[in-house]
């Protein structure tokens, strides 16, 4: 019986790609948890996709990272719209994190794998599991992350609020404290993965 292959991902040199800022978009001043429970209640769960970005160092792999504030990192990504799909909707918030303010031309996202699914079953806390936990029948919110292919050079905009920063894998592996567990699993998610890792 054969061993199906590792899937593949191309890592270019961060060097490889630019950065520039954008203004940041209005932010509601409504309760978050009293938002989003009145959001539940008319919509439904809440469905979160986010990108992996990757990029090497000295041939290491790091991954692009949202920091908020000083100590607060969150995958680019966002909420879906109701009857959008996983990719189109992923392919949006990429170009409204990452990308110019239109009319400028959108980077072409490369959507890949799903590597993982995690779920909150209330908005009280930002516990999130890796499985839906079976007292919960209506949980609040799924969340998926797929991996994206980087072109070899892109430009990335990103909100004055926010920080375009990258890290590496031996720093958010088992360090669920600092990054999350989302963040954190992601070596652990990746690493059936094989990275080609090209030079400039």
């Amino acid at each position: 019986m054969k061993m199906a292959p590792s899937p593949v991902v191309r890592t270019y040199p961060l060097s490889s790609y630019s950065f520039d800022t954008k203004m940041e978009k209005h932010k509601s001043i409504i309760n978050p948890i009293t938002r989003l429970d009145s959001i539940y209640k008319t919509e439904g769960i809440r469905r979160i996709v986010e990108g992996i970005l990757l990029v090497h160092e000295h041939n290491h792999p790091y991954i692009l990272l949202l920091k908020v504030g000083t100590a607060f990192y969150k995958l680019p990504g966002g909420k879906l719209e109701a009857g959008e799909s996983e990719i189109n909707g992923l392919k949006r918030k990429l170009s409204s994190k990452l990308g110019p303010d239109p009319p400028s031309p959108q980077p072409d996202w490369q959507i890949g794998e799903c590597v993982g699914v995690w779920w909150r079953t209330n908005f009280e806390t930002s516990a999130v599991y890796p499985y839906c936990p079976p007292h919960r029948t209506k949980p609040r919110e799924c969340r998926k992350q797929f991996v994206v292919q980087l072109p070899e050079r892109e430009y990335f905009v990103v909100p004055k609020n926010l920080q375009l920063v990258s890290v590496p894998f031996y720093q958010l592996y088992d360090n669920a404290q600092k990054f999350g567990h989302v963040i954190a699993s992601i070596p652990e998610q990746l690493s059936r993965f094989q990275f080609n890792t090209i030079d400039e």
